[in-house]
């Protein structure tokens, strides 16, 4: 037997709430009741339920109040309005808020449980189609009410249905995909590829092939022809992410087929129109690479059309809150943790205080680990305190072994280990420009990697 759907009912008349809690469990739904907006909206937030029937005049916060307050935070929940008052204008004005359905005191049974049922299917149609979306595009939503993100999705209307390529520019984990992939998604390219490449993670002699392709034979090993990332995206958006680690044969190859919208695979002579939309990445300042000649200006020129610039977590703590509430919902949603999971105010205001030199995406990891790992159903400051601590500073690391352990080969290793973080982080995780750095192959350094369990 499946779970049972959970159902909200909110009314400041305790006899109505009887009498449709009596109907409703008849039917097999769990039911739990709210006599005020106020506790309908903390109850939405502690329990999760499926489906909330909202009444219209209650004291306080009236229904149609607390509906707008439903659909800022949870669009997908379906609301059934109930009302005493038959009134059309009301009906109407709920209906465009985005409740479900509306209906008038005493409901017809019949017509009750066909709108509740037909609710509920309707937010397990929009949670499968956010799914397909997000399997096929990935996730594309951006959290945030600061006036820098605020900024960043009007900029992301206004573009979107253009034809302009855009440079995104932030540090590590601030979300530069996710912009590319909003941009695309509300785009007139939507319904074709979003086609990504990480030009730090291939290697530069691999980069070209990469994005134009190979004919047979064009080199030891190309035992096939290949179709490049700029064909594969014809109709499409090509995301080109970490621009900034492209080497300057590459930067004057992309310069080329961004001039003339056509490519020629390695090895080949044909000249291949392509119909493709440039966005592209970074966590460089290339104003100061191109003047220290790492990087090509009439390139940067190019793909400079439409500058968007991602602030890191620290300028944007008041989203901070919202980002995690929104984080812990979509683990609730997977079913990973259980449904009454919540923030304390007290461990929002303690994540508030973290520095997050990862972003968001370091903030992501803590919520899910702070989701499996906090003993209780509500998240307390201790447990931020407990699983969620920031680094320290790698000698008063080493001078803590020291004084714990009398093994020369452990500090040794755990030396290597920090040393290896410290310049890893430095050079952006890019393993060629570390690996030059420190005078070893790359090789090496993904072995020490895996040797010393090192994630970015």
């Amino acid at each position: 037997m499946g779970k049972k759907e959970k159902i909200l009912i909110t009314d400041d008349e305790k006899s109505i709430r009887n009498a449709l809690r009596e109907i409703l469990e008849f039917e097999n739904y769990s039911v739990i009741e709210a006599e005020n907006g106020e506790q309908a909206l903390q109850a939405i937030e502690k329990e999760n339920p499926d489906l909330v029937m909202l009444d219209i005049k209650m004291r306080g916060m009236d229904g149609i109040e607390v509906l707008e307050k439903i659909k800022e935070s949870k669009p997908e929940l379906p609301v059934i309005m109930i009302s005493g008052h038959g009134n059309i204008k009301i009906a109407v004005e709920a209906t465009k808020i985005g409740a479900f359905d509306f209906l008038e005191k005493p409901p017809d049974l019949n017509r009750l449980l066909v709108s509740i049922r037909n609710g509920l299917k309707s937010s397990e149609l929009i949670k499968e189609n956010r799914q397909i979306r997000t399997e096929l595009h990935g996730n594309t939503d951006i959290i945030g009410n600061s006036p820098a993100i605020v900024n960043i999705k009007k900029l992301i209307e206004k573009v979107a249905m253009t034809s302009s390529r855009v440079l995104i520019t932030g540090d590590n984990g601030t979300g530069k995909e996710l912009v590319a992939r909003a941009i695309h998604n509300n785009s007139g390219r939507a319904s074709k590829k979003f086609v990504d490449v990480n030009c730090a993670a291939i290697p530069s002699e691999l980069l070209e092939s990469e994005l134009f392709g190979h004919e047979k034979g064009a080199f030891t090993g190309a035992s096939a022809q290949r179709i490049g990332k700029f064909e594969q995206a014809d109709g499409g958006t090509l995301f080109l992410d970490e621009i900034g680690d492209m080497s300057a044969e590459s930067q004057a190859k992309v310069l080329r087929a961004l001039q003339e919208n056509q490519i020629v695979r390695v090895g080949g002579n044909e000249r291949i129109t392509v119909d493709v939309r440039v966005l592209a990445a970074t966590n460089k300042d290339l104003p100061l690479e191109i003047e220290e000649g790492n990087f090509r200006e009439d390139l940067y020129h190019r793909l400079n059309v439409i500058p968007i610039h991602l602030p890191p977590l620290r300028e944007r703590q008041d989203d901070i809150a919202l980002l995690a509430e929104w984080f812990l919902a979509r683990l609730r949603e997977r079913e990973i943790i259980f449904s009454g999971k919540v923030f304390s105010n007290d461990a929002l205001n303690e994540l508030k205080k973290q520095d997050w030199p990862g972003n968001i995406r370091e903030l992501q990891n803590a919520v899910e680990r702070l989701a499996l790992l906090s003993p209780e159903d509500e998240i307390m400051a201790k447990d931020v305190q407990k699983f969620v601590q920031q680094k320290k500073k790698p000698t008063e690391l080493l001078g803590k072994l020291i004084d714990e352990t009398d093994s020369f080969h452990e500090y040794k290793e755990e030396a290597e280990r920090l040393f290896l973080i410290k310049k890893l982080e430095k050079f952006d995780w890019n393993i060629s420009a570390t690996a030059d750095a420190i005078n070893i192959q790359r090789s090496h350094i993904y072995n020490k990697m895996k040797k010393y369990d090192i994630e970015r």
